[in-house]
């Protein structure tokens, strides 16, 4: 019997737009945001949805609230599914944390999955509390189709479990659009097939093309493959 878990990433924000460290301070989504959300609610309104969980942050409980109405379903939320914090990086721009911290930023770039700036969390310690929140919505809830909505980093991070992938390299190898769609099916609450990965096509007609976002990686190797003959 299979399990699928629409897990979403939320709809845009302000500060998802702008190249800082955010991922744990608490916005509301744009109106960007909002109508990204609404477009993804018209495409699953018909789909058998049972149950739709979510974070405990304002753009997650929004997005999720939006994806529920349809099916009259109330958010369910669950802290551990919680984007990952950056510590004192929060709200800092990249070049910034750059300039200001640099031994720390050298350190992250090498390895996000073990390290942590001060007061802030490491991948590790995000997968360690949103992998048995998962497991949990999955044993709960075998041969149903649920809707999970997260965040950028965490949603990464789940995919590099599930799947077996490397996650030191979760930020520079894996994107997650705001308001995307990723459908997993799980045969029990280990192994996953993933069905559909980072779809924003709810909103627009070509898959968007990476952007420069906190991924120093990313710069380099597209500055790199330019400048080739």
């Amino acid at each position: 019997m299979t399990t699928r878990v629409y897990l979403i990433r939320h709809g845009s924000t302000q500060l998802s737009t702008e190249d800082r460290f955010s991922g744990g301070t608490d916005v509301d989504l744009s109106d960007q945001g909002r109508w990204q959300a609404k477009l993804l609610a018209e495409r699953l309104a018909d789909d058998k949805i049972t149950a739709v969980y979510c974070s405990q942050m304002r753009r997650a409980v929004e997005t999720a609230t939006i994806i529920g109405e349809p099916h009259r379903m109330t958010p369910i939320v669950r802290e551990g599914i919680r984007e990952i914090h950056h510590g004192h990086w929060e709200t800092l721009s990249r070049s910034v944390v750059e300039s200001q911290f640099p031994e720390e930023y050298a350190e992250w770039q090498m390895d996000p999955f073990t390290f942590a700036p001060e007061g802030g969390e490491s991948g590790l310690l995000v997968m360690a509390r949103a992998l048995p929140v998962l497991r949990e919505i999955i044993v709960d809830h075998v041969g149903e189709t649920v809707a999970v909505v997260s965040h950028k980093a965490t949603i990464r991070l789940l995919l590099s479990s599930m799947l077996g992938f490397d996650a030191r390299g979760y930020r520079d190898r894996l994107e997650q659009s705001p308001c995307c769609l990723n459908i997993l099916d799980f045969k029990d609450p280990v192994r996953a097939r993933l069905m559909l990965f980072n779809d924003v096509s709810h909103y627009v007609d070509q898959p968007p093309y990476s952007e420069r976002r906190l991924s120093k990686w990313w710069d380099s190797s597209t500055n790199a493959a330019q400048t080739q003959p």
